[in-house]
Parts: structure tokens; sequence; C-alpha cells
């Protein structure tokens, strides 16, 4: 790191709630919690899979989404996706989808095991104003999509998301610049990547512990860093793996019901009229 650098400080060390979700899916949520609300312009985040099926397989049946972007990342397993245009799509192991879902959606999510193990993870950004009812788009992000890459020795990225050098990761935003990567650090190993100090920055350890910005973090906690513009993450005994999240901050109004995300009430009131009255847009 340069020695103009600001090494971001630990802010927060969130623990997940463990809760049930969709149809019964068992899962570990960090955003979206009494803890844990809202880290603009993240909504949600969630870790979810199991090797007992009964705690995924009734998955998530038909919901709608509206005002938002849903990031879901397979590591293990698949889960079939298909809405109400039509589409159909597995995501399986290495895989990413990128769902914006604009002025709307209907979906529906259904996780399968492979051998009985599937692990995946979702994580909701807010959309601005400005495009809460652009139309919806999708992203399918195929594993051998995303780059893997050694930018230090002991370090592996998969950069799902933003760049490291000169190499871009093939996620996009709705809004522009988002940072998205799967980072394992070895023991007494060091990552260090500098990162705007307007970015909202946070990692998920869901594999060893480390010491990140010189807090020692176990897993499964989430890590929100406070101001700064670089990170470093050491490796601990048997390595550490986190997912490494940044967005810039909307700083709007939010108004949310469960998966409806706007800037008023009345506009939530508006998108449960529509679903009433069977004029949802379901993605057209």
């Amino acid at each position: 790191m340069s020695g103009q650098s600001a090494l971001r400080k630990v802010e927060k060390v969130i623990e997940p709630v463990r809760m049930t979700d969709g149809a019964g899916v068992k899962l570990r949520r960090c955003i979206g919690t009494q803890a844990l609300d809202y880290l603009d312009p993240f909504l949600q985040f969630d870790h979810f899979g199991s090797h007992s099926p009964e705690e995924y397989q009734r998955g998530f049946p038909m919901h709608p989404h509206r005002g938002l972007e849903t990031i879901t990342y397979v590591l293990a397993g698949k889960v079939k996706h298909k809405d109400s245009l039509g589409k159909k799509e597995e995501i399986i192991a290495g895989d990413v989808q990128w769902m914006t879902a604009g002025r709307g959606v209907v979906h529906e999510e259904m996780p399968q095991g492979i051998g009985n193990h599937m692990e995946a993870f979702q994580l909701w950004v807010n959309l601005p104003a400005s495009l809460k009812m652009s139309p919806p788009r999708y992203q399918e992000i195929k594993d051998a999509r995303i780059p893997w890459m050694n930018p230090m020795k002991g370090v592996t990225v998969r950069l799902i998301a933003g760049q490291i050098g000169g190499v871009t990761g093939p996620g996009v935003g709705a809004a522009g610049s988002l940072l998205l990567m799967d980072v394992t650090v070895d023991c007494d190993h060091v990552f260090d990547y500098s990162l705007s100090s307007d970015l909202t920055a946070f990692a998920y350890v869901f594999k060893g512990s480390g010491e990140y910005c010189g807090t020692l973090i176990e897993p499964a906690r989430l890590v929100v860093f406070g101001e700064g513009d670089c990170i470093s993450i050491k490796g601990g005994l048997h390595r550490t793996r986190f997912l490494l999240a940044a967005g810039k901050p909307l700083k709007e109004p939010v108004a949310r019901f469960g998966p409806l995300v706007m800037n008023s009430n009345a506009e939530i009131e508006q998108a449960l009229r529509e679903i009433r009255n069977q004029t949802f847009p379901n993605g057209r």
C-alpha cells in the first residue's frame, strides 16, 4: 500500500441471523436485519445452502420484485430460475445471475443439490429513483466468463464485477460501478486493495479466519469497513475466504415491502395495488 493510503478500519462486525424464507429455505442473513437494516446501496445479503435437501429444496416460489437488483452466486449445486416472461435458466456452481428487476419481474428460484450439497449467496442492491421503473434485464454470467486472478502471492480472486489492475469483471450494475469478488488469502499472505473513499464496502467471511484491517474475524461474519481508501486482509492458519462488495451510496429515501423497494410508501402501495389487480408488469 502507498504511504499516502488510509487504511479502512472495521466499523461493524455482524453475526448472521438464522432464519427461514421462501417456502422453507434455511439461511443466514446479514443485511436486512435488526442489527443492519440497510447498508446503502445494499439492501439484503443471504448465505444459504446445506447438505440436507429439506433445508433448501422447497425454494422461493413465484414472487415479484421491483426497484432493485438481485445477484445470485452459486458455489455448489444449482438454482433453477423461471419467470413470468417465460425465461428459464439453471445457475450452476460457479455461475452468477444478475437480475435488474426495474419496474417489475415475477420469478421463482428453486435450489437443488449435487450429492445433496447446495450453497449460494444472494445480494440485493438498491436502484436509484431514476432507474426504479426501467425495463428489467438479466446478465447470465457463466463460470467460464469470470476471470481467476492471482494479483499477489498467496491470493486468488474471482472477479465478478469491478476492476483489478487492467482486468474488469463481467458483471455490470445498472447504476454504474459496483465491485464484487470472491477472494481467498493463504495463511500469512496479505491481500491489499485500494477502494475509493466514497464507496460503501463490506466483506462476508465464509471460510477460515483472518485479520481484516487488523481485526481478527471468524466465519461466518460480515465486516463493514469504515472510512479510508484501502483494505488489507491477512490469511489465518487455514487461510480465509470472503466475498468483497462495494458500491456508491445512493443517499435517497428507502421504502420497502419485502422484495418491493421504492422511494415512498405511496409507490409501494401502487405496486401492491398492481399485484392485487393483476396489472403488475411482470417484466413487460
